[in-house]
């Protein structure tokens, strides 16, 4: 495949580990975040577009694929996540920067946008909740409730090994889209080994309180949010400009939890746009 020529990847040290990351295009700085349960190739479809804009900095996160994994629940905590790409951009003297993310990565952008505005010129996310409006709905949101049975199964001991039952089924129905060649699903099954499941189900585990975060954030922001997603449902939409200053909501009625995947083109042009 052209991308994997095209790629310059690096170990980076940072916050006491090595983050295996892919630095692809040239312009300013945009950092991509990956979710759960994906790495930097989640981004494939929106690279080729991006490349002649940005300089895009794609980390596999902490626990993931070819990034280090660090044993033990406490060590996936928020603030790890956080100061990990501070690290990466201290250590890549990459200045103020974009940031946008996915899933986890939204979370974990979420969160590094409040502590640290100073280092963002925007924030982009994409089907991520911002947790405050996340864990309200976990609370009395019977739809959300259901839509994150997964969660509660996650929090259980051992409770990553169902996504390892016939075959990976369920990562596989979760990930793999219409869009997906053989190539594609290559390159997660050679990712998903049981240590890097474990390190993203640690996500979870590491980050049942968001009681100490304020949630408020004054970077200008896009959020993007595929309608049809099943998982983080579109309701964790309402309330967010009581949390966000400088708030743009593009809402894509014909995308799944996987926008970037779904509707490649229109999250290109969003993002060069808000840019």
């Amino acid at each position: 495949m052209e991308l994997f020529d095209e790629i310059e990847e690096k170990m980076i040290e940072t916050n006491g580990i090595k983050l295996h990351t892919v630095i692809i295009g040239e312009g300013p700085p945009l950092v991509l975040l990956h979710g759960f349960p994906d790495f930097w190739y989640g981004w494939k479809n929106v690279i080729n577009g991006l490349k002649k804009y940005y300089k895009l900095i794609i980390p596999d996160m902490r626990g993931y694929n070819l990034s280090d994994k660090p044993e033990g629940v406490e060590n996936y905590k928020i603030k790890f996540l956080m100061d990990d790409l501070k690290g990466l951009i201290e250590t890549l003297k990459l200045g103020k920067i974009f940031l946008a993310g996915h899933d986890w990565g939204g979370i974990v952008a979420w969160a590094f946008a409040e502590k640290y505005p100073e280092l963002l010129k925007k924030l982009a996310i994409l089907n991520a909740p911002h947790m405050k409006i996340f864990q309200q709905k976990l609370r009395t949101d019977k739809k959300q409730q259901k839509a994150s049975y997964y969660i509660y199964e996650f929090l259980k001991p051992d409770g990553e090994k169902f996504l390892f039952e016939n075959d990976s089924k369920w990562l596989k129905f979760a990930v793999f889209q219409k869009n997906f060649t053989e190539f594609d699903k290559k390159q997660y099954l050679g990712a998903w080994t049981q240590e890097a499941i474990l390190g993203g189900v640690n996500y979870y585990r590491a980050n049942i309180s968001f009681k100490d975060w304020k949630g408020n954030i004054t970077v200008p922001t896009l959020v993007v949010h595929g309608m049809k997603d099943i998982a983080v449902l579109s309701s964790v939409l309402e309330g967010l400009s009581d949390y966000v200053d400088d708030l743009k909501i593009v809402r894509v009625e014909n995308s799944s939890h996987w926008v970037m995947n779904d509707q490649p083109e229109l999250v290109v042009s969003a993002f060069k746009e808000f840019f």
